[in-house]
């Protein structure tokens, strides 16, 4: 809080995050199964990933909860991920509630516990989509808030469902050639308005999370002469990947946790930071025993 003054926009990501893991077992065989709800496709139709993926076939049914929720994998909409239609004694989305689990990033190698349901949600979250939370808003209480209100910090809150594809390495030797998986975001005429209002007045926009800061710099329009950019009012799907060089047109202070090497969020962070000092912070952040990843320490960029 000591960085941050008065005329200063926070943004903040309100996804959050769905009870998305599902742990049933397949019908005649009773073998054990994991299921990872991606995206609701409306008439109890979801984008899914199985695990093991062996056991995905067309017509595939699983039970979960004693049979209380069946699905059946009705299509492969694209390598590694299929649409299941989902039945259930009583209401759906209620079994769904009931039965799913916080889908814990692969590196925390426990099953999830009954806290890690409000540890692993920030304060702002409002809208349930996410398959994982924006971390860097975990930090944050709200008396903090508050606090940051009361010092003439403002706080515009904006939508990022982070999917799946936010664990997904880059392989690619040539980085541009890795595709990010598209993820809806929404931006308020509110946000847009203080946000542009902000920066027009030489405040500072500080985005919380690498997610925050793809929504500043997707949903933006540009001047004639491309020496300028607003935030946009509007909502859709963006795969931007972020990469050095890039501008950036929106965010000037990133809050950031400490992320997964060869990630696509380790290389937002060095796109906006440098890379030299982005090394020279992680060598300290590892001789210190900083924490890595969700639930660990954060930094902030100025």
């Amino acid at each position: 809080m000591d960085y941050l003054r008065s005329g200063d926009c926070l943004v903040v990501n309100e996804t959050e995050v769905l009870p998305a893991r599902l742990v049933g077992e397949k019908e005649g065989t009773g073998s054990k199964t994991e299921f990872l709800l991606v995206r609701d496709l409306g008439d109890e139709r979801w984008h899914l990933l199985v695990k093991p993926s062996r056991r995905a076939k067309i017509g595939a049914r699983f039970r979960f909860g004693a049979g209380r929720l069946l699905c059946e994998l009705e299509q492969r909409a694209a390598p590694g991920l299929w649409v299941g239609k989902f039945h259930s004694r009583g209401e759906v989305n209620a079994a769904l509630a009931e039965l799913g689990q916080v889908p814990l990033p692969p590196y925390i190698r426990r099953p999830p516990e009954p806290s890690d349901a409000e540890r692993y949600q920030t304060v702002f979250a409002r809208h349930k989509g996410a398959v994982a939370a924006p971390t860097a808003g975990l930090h944050f209480t709200r008396a903090m808030l508050r606090d940051l209100e009361q010092m003439g910090v403002e706080i515009v809150p904006i939508l990022l469902h982070v999917g799946p594809g936010t664990f997904r390495p880059v392989r690619q030797t040539e980085i541009r050639r890795h595709r990010v998986e598209a993820e809806y975001y929404r931006v308020s005429r509110k946000a847009v308005e203080t946000v542009n209002r902000v920066k027009k007045g030489k405040g500072r926009i500080v985005a919380v999370g690498t997610t925050t800061v793809r929504v500043l710099e997707s949903a933006i329009v540009r001047s004639e002469m491309a020496t300028e950019a607003q935030l946009q009012f509007g909502h859709g799907w963006t795969d931007l990947f972020i990469y050095p060089p890039f501008r950036f047109w929106i965010t000037d202070v990133l809050l950031t946790n400490f992320h997964l090497p060869r990630s696509t969020l380790l290389m937002l962070v060095s796109a906006f930071a440098g890379h030299h000092r982005m090394l020279q912070a992680y060598r300290e952040a590892i001789q210190e025993r900083y924490r890595f990843y969700s639930y660990g320490d954060a930094m902030l960029i100025l």
